[in-house]
């Protein structure tokens, strides 16, 4: 991982534990109202939009149903990955997609 680039809330404040907790990976706040600086990030919120609609509460939600969708879209093609899945990035391993 070379850097991380998270929405401007709160839950980011202490960021920078969090870059100490991971060997001095950097995180990039790029300046408010520019989400095309964040592409990535808004695509997969638009890609958990498909199972969570927003403002969702997800408490009731199974944790057997959350790493399900997690699975699946880990094994989804991105084009900004040249059509290979997050997991055949992640794992160097490819999967047989039908």
């Amino acid at each position: 991982m070379k850097s991380l680039t998270p929405d401007r809330g709160k839950k980011f404040a202490n960021y920078a534990a969090v870059t100490e907790a991971l060997d001095g990976v950097p995180f990039y706040f790029p300046p408010p109202h520019q989400l095309w600086l964040r592409g990535s990030n808004e695509n997969t919120n638009g890609l958990l939009r498909e199972y969570f609609s927003k403002g969702t509460d997800i408490t009731p939600i199974s944790e057997a149903y959350v790493q399900a969708v997690f699975a699946e879209l880990n094994r989804r093609p991105r084009k900004c990955l040249e059509y290979e899945t997050p997991y055949e990035v992640h794992y160097s391993k490819k999967l047989h997609l039908a």
